[in-house]
């Protein structure tokens, strides 16, 4: 006799959560504690929702299943909660931190003046709420408002729910798009791979299909094209070329070629995506990147044709005053940039460490700010503008804050209709600025303008689509002052010497420096070795022996985050090793907190004023009121537990994450396990990160291959070929 396997039957489990053992805002992800209808004891429920209190009744469709640490667990496909009736449950709900500055205390106060018309007095008589002790205006507000915000989220989840989707999409849906959830699902739900991180096309796929969207509907293949696009920019391009795009995107959506290229006839016609070239190369752009490339190079192209806002200075004269008044005797090269900038209305400076950019720079500005000239400085993070504010002596804004971002929308004050007052506008760290940034700092630049524009062409290129600095210097449209000579005093540092040998290509000394130095190799060749090497420097060698503070002063920056010697691991480990959480701990997101922690910020938050790559130090933790208050740069900022998912640790972070900052020093794991990543930009990156000590820990090996691999993948960008403004000699591209 045949025997088929039998499906696990669906069970629905009804009951009233006692614990939210762990949950997770940002994806939803939840462990429950509850009190089941029919089981004798508390049961576990793992699921997914958007919001979860204890107190809460919840109703569950999925099935049972066996952990083998953890037991018996109920795993939830769809999971409903509705506010509770009991006292009990909703005093536990009240006191769970569902509303910011109301824990235990305050609910048993509610609970006691109210009993079971709570709820109803929210709703319908919210004044009445201050007849509890302690509750005034503010509180009886966020009360209400919490309340509102909890009702309309459940109606969103029972929509979402009835279309098939699966409470953990459907909570990413709601953190989305808020009250106009149900409004972009029922009109295009193709909209979600374009809008949600970790929704990819084939999930908002299966969700039309289950809308009943048909496979070769129109509205599916024009929407597959812009995804296929959308994810080129994940990698920095602007566009893709054609004979790329077509078959990436016929894979991801299986239809006909011919059906593609009638959705692309539709997509072009509409202006959402834009063919032209790129040297000889049939390519297809997003078009808010495609027009951003042309405004940076038109904005361009008219600042240089102008005249220079302040009169002719005499360089001969500027010069020697300028010398004069610092104490030091400008090299050649230097001299020479001086003169440019003070007779360009835009120019360029680029090169590495030790060649001297930052004294050129303060030169200039303090020769022009003696001659009354408005002067205004800026940087792409908050690190590099302190970090210029304090090597100029003149004030620097990151160009968020410069361009007075503004909150709500995340659009700008300052543009082409308000734009900045200044004669001069210096830029540094540009190779960290992408497209969209510089497309609305080009646009607010006053034509009357002067530009500096300062950056290093050989880190690592934006985060973001485009390769802006490097443009700008291959179009030759702009007059360019490329620095390479190292300077005696820092020649005598070995992060700077090393940092160009493998800037040329060449592996640096390895070898065990006799004396002390500022740069070292720590040989491990596994990474459970590596591991243990890095902790060990930077709780104990490195502060015993170069008195720096384990936490504030030493950074360990990884090619990449994941795997046994990436930042997340790395992350948990020194965690451990130097700040052993007590008992003011909270767990969110799957990071604990607490009071001591060094923490950055992963997303740019206009309301906080703290932005992506900000670090930041916790000060305390209260798990009364659900808040953490952490220190930016002595700056106070408190963030409700919900709002965690914007902080990770960070005694450990990825390269990519560091541009723009220094440290006194730098802890770099390299290791033939991260393959993938070791590229001559980023360990050149990392390495100049350091000021006073950097120590490469890993295998000689990969050290090679880092610094043979300067290949880098080519970014498809427009913006030289706009910036050279005459026809693009199509026969010199393809020989170039």
């Amino acid at each position: 006799m045949t025997t088929h396997p039998v499906a696990q039957p669906t069970e629905v489990l009804a009951g009233l959560i006692e614990r939210v053992t762990f949950h997770n805002p940002d994806s939803g992800f939840c462990v429950l504690r509850a009190k089941a209808r029919g089981h004798r004891d508390l049961v576990t429920v793992i699921g997914h929702a958007a919001t979860i209190s204890a107190g809460e009744w919840i109703t569950a469709s999925g099935e049972w299943g066996n952990d083998r640490t953890h037991g018996q667990q109920f795993r939830a496909k769809f999971l409903r909660s509705s506010a509770p009736t009991s006292l009990e449950g909703i005093e536990k709900y009240l006191g769970s931190g569902m509303i910011r500055g109301i824990g235990p205390v305050y609910a048993r106060k509610m609970v006691k003046v109210f009993g079971e018309k709570v709820f109803d007095i929210i709703e319908a008589e919210p004044d009445r709420l201050r007849e509890v002790e302690g509750i005034g205006a503010v509180r009886a507000r966020r009360i209400t408002d919490a309340w509102a915000e909890q009702k309309i989220i459940r109606e969103i989840m029972v929509f979402l729910h009835s279309h098939g989707v699966g409470t953990a999409r459907a909570v990413r849906i709601y953190k989305t798009y808020g009250t106009d959830a149900i409004q972009v699902m029922t009109e295009n739900p193709y909209r979600l791979a374009r809008d949600i991180r970790g929704i990819g096309f084939k999930t908002a796929d299966a969700i039309a299909m289950k809308l009943g969207i048909e496979k070769t509907a129109m509205i599916r293949v024009r929407a597959g094209i812009s995804f296929a696009l959308t994810e080129a920019t994940g990698e920095g391009h602007c566009g893709l070329p054609t004979e790329e795009l077509m078959p990436l995107t016929v894979e991801l959506l299986d239809v006909p070629l011919d059906l593609l290229r009638t959705a692309l006839d539709l997509e072009l016609g509409d202006g959402t995506v834009i063919a032209d070239t790129v040297g000889e190369t049939a390519c297809v752009f997003l078009a808010g990147l495609y027009r951003a490339e042309q405004v940076i190079a038109e904005r361009l192209r008219r600042l240089v044709a102008g005249k220079l806002p302040w009169l002719y200075i005499d360089p001969d004269k500027a010069i020697p005053w300028i010398e004069e008044k610092t104490g030091l005797a400008l090299a050649e090269s230097q001299t020479m940039a001086v003169r440019l900038a003070l007779l360009s209305k835009v120019l360029v400076i680029t090169g590495g460490p030790g060649v001297g950019k930052t004294t050129i720079v303060k030169s200039i500005l303090r020769i022009l700010a003696a001659k009354g000239v408005n002067l205004l400085l800026c940087a792409p993070t908050g690190r590099a503008a302190k970090r210029m504010t304090e090597a100029t002596g003149f004030e620097a804004k990151t160009i968020h804050r410069l361009l007075e971002v503004n909150p709500k929308g995340g659009g700008f004050k300052r543009d082409a209709d308000n734009t900045l007052e200044c004669d001069l506008l210096v830029v540094d760290e540009t190779s960290m600025v992408d497209v969209m940034l510089m497309q609305a700092l080009m646009k607010a630049v006053p034509p009357s303008s002067a530009l500096l524009i300062v950056g290093d062409i050989d880190q690592l290129p934006s985060v973001g689509p485009g390769q802006v600095l490097a443009d700008i210097i291959a179009s030759g449209a702009v007059p360019v002052v490329r620095l390479t000579e190292v300077f005696r005093q820092a020649a005598q540092s070995r992060i700077i010497t090393s940092a160009h040998r493998i800037n040329q290509g060449l592996i640096p000394d390895l070898s065990r420096p006799q004396d002390t130095s500022d740069f070292y190799f720590v040989e491990a060749n596994t990474p459970e070795v590596a591991v243990e090497r890095i902790v060990e420097l930077v709780k104990t060698r490195i502060p015993a022996r170069f008195a720096l503070d384990p936490i504030r002063d030493i950074q360990v920056l990884c090619p990449m985050n994941r795997g046994g010697v990436g930042a997340r691991w790395l992350n948990i480990e020194l965690q451990a090793a130097l700040n052993p959480a007590g008992d003011k701990k909270v767990e969110r997101f799957g990071w604990t907190f607490a009071p001591g922690d060094k923490v950055m910020q992963i997303e740019n938050d206009y309301d906080k004023e703290v932005y992506n790559g900000d670090i930041g130090y916790i000060d305390a933790v209260d798990l009364d009121a659900g808040e953490l208050s952490a220190s930016f740069d002595g700056r106070s900022v408190s963030y409700m537990f919900g709002e965690l998912d914007t902080l990770v640790p960070a005694y450990a972070a990825t390269i990519h994450k560091s541009q723009g900052s220094e440290y006194p020093a730098v802890v770099i794991p390299v290791m033939t396990q991260h393959y993938t990543m070791l590229q001559r930009n980023l360990l050149y990156t990392g390495v100049t990160r350091g000021k006073k000590l950097v120590v490469l820990v890993g295998q000689k090996k990969a050290v090679a291959i880092a610094v043979k691999n300067a290949s880098g993948r080519r970014r498809w960008s427009k913006l030289d070929e706009w910036l050279q403004a005459r026809p693009v000699d199509r026969a010199a591209l393809v020989e170039r």
